[in-house]
């Protein structure tokens, strides 16, 4: 535990609303989302969040993690922060690496970023032989995202946000773990402030130009918006999203038939619950991709009102209450 003594060495959490419990509570954080005997890995960009997830790994879970800093080559600063970062690392005697992936020209840069940030470190990862992806996501990006997603009519399962515990895009089966999603920002900077690191900042962040930005900015000119709460209130619609899939998985248990090829579903939930089983049944019958929600609500109105549709390459009809689902014929060339 020497790294542990050392951290606790560099820190006055005087004055900051931090004590030792804060540090001990992110292990436990940590714990309760992968086997304590996992080796995970940090993604630590250099700003303020992923630094204090980088002094909070060192003081409560040392020895059993690597930090990788994704490079994305978009900003003249970006080689600088990775190198700081690797610094920082080789002081707490941390492996570190710096990822360089290439992100797409055309279309949503930050979208891009983003896809090539999660490839690089899920490759990363399974190459080192890593149990996990830890972020520094935390309550006011939750509460951000509620709101972004609010604006966009989303349902239950994107207001419940992101979650604890989710899997790295693009790399099924390897964990995307977020333990400091209760924790607020500023508490984040203070433990970089106490340990008096200057973090990096990335203007991006602040640009107008980026949804996340102008939301930042507005709950943060706001008096009477509370991120905690709605990030709150985010997680609460995760336990109602994780209600709706076992309510989901039971009606498909009792009143989905498999006849030969195809699928055939007497419904009995409501319409909810109906939404989550034949988004399953068209994700099995699909053969032109994964359909939107909203796609799959209209779909679920239709067999309401007694139609017959197609969607994503599956045939739906409806007749007496019994909704019958198979693989459209491919569209001739």
């Amino acid at each position: 535990m020497q790294v542990a003594r050392d951290v606790w060495a560099t820190l006055d959490i005087s004055g900051v609303g931090l004590n030792e419990e804060s540090y001990s509570g992110f292990a436990a954080s940590l714990d309760a989302l992968i086997d304590s005997k996992s080796r995970v890995g940090l993604a630590v960009s250099g700003g303020p969040d992923s630094l204090a997830l980088l002094l909070l790994a060192c003081a409560g879970a040392p020895d059993r993690f690597e930090v990788a800093t994704v490079d994305h080559g978009l900003r003249a600063e970006s080689v600088a922060e990775a190198e700081a970062v690797g610094v920082l690392c080789e002081r707490f005697a941390v492996p570190h690496a710096t990822l360089r992936p290439v992100v797409a020209a055309t279309g949503n840069l930050q979208a891009n970023a983003r896809a090539a940030r999660y490839d690089a470190l899920g490759e990363w990862a399974k190459a080192r032989g890593l149990g996990a992806i830890v972020t520094a996501h935390h309550a006011d990006d939750q509460a951000e995202t509620l709101l972004m997603r609010l604006n966009r009519s989303a349902g239950v399962r994107g207001l419940a946000g992101m979650r604890a515990c989710a899997e790295v895009p693009g790399h099924p089966g390897l964990p995307l773990l977020r333990p400091l999603l209760t924790w607020r920002k500023a508490a984040l900077e203070a433990v970089v402030a106490a340990a008096g690191l200057d973090p990096a900042r990335d203007p991006s962040n602040a640009d107008p130009r980026f949804e996340r930005a102008r939301v930042r900015s507005e709950l943060g000119n706001s008096d009477w918006l509370d991120s905690a709460a709605l990030a709150a209130s985010a997680a609460h619609l995760g336990e109602a999203d994780d209600a709706l899939a076992w309510a989901a998985t039971r009606e498909w248990d009792e009143r989905v038939e498999r006849p030969g090829a195809i699928l055939v579903y007497r419904p009995a939930a409501p319409r909810a619950v109906r939404l989550r089983v034949v988004e399953r049944i068209v994700a099995e019958l699909a053969h032109e991709g994964a359909p939107r929600g909203s796609e799959i609500a209209r779909l679920v109105d239709r067999l309401d009102a007694g139609e017959t549709a197609t969607l994503g390459g599956v045939r739906a009809s409806s007749a007496r209450g019994i909704w019958r689902f198979s693989g459209a014929p491919a569209r001739r060339q």
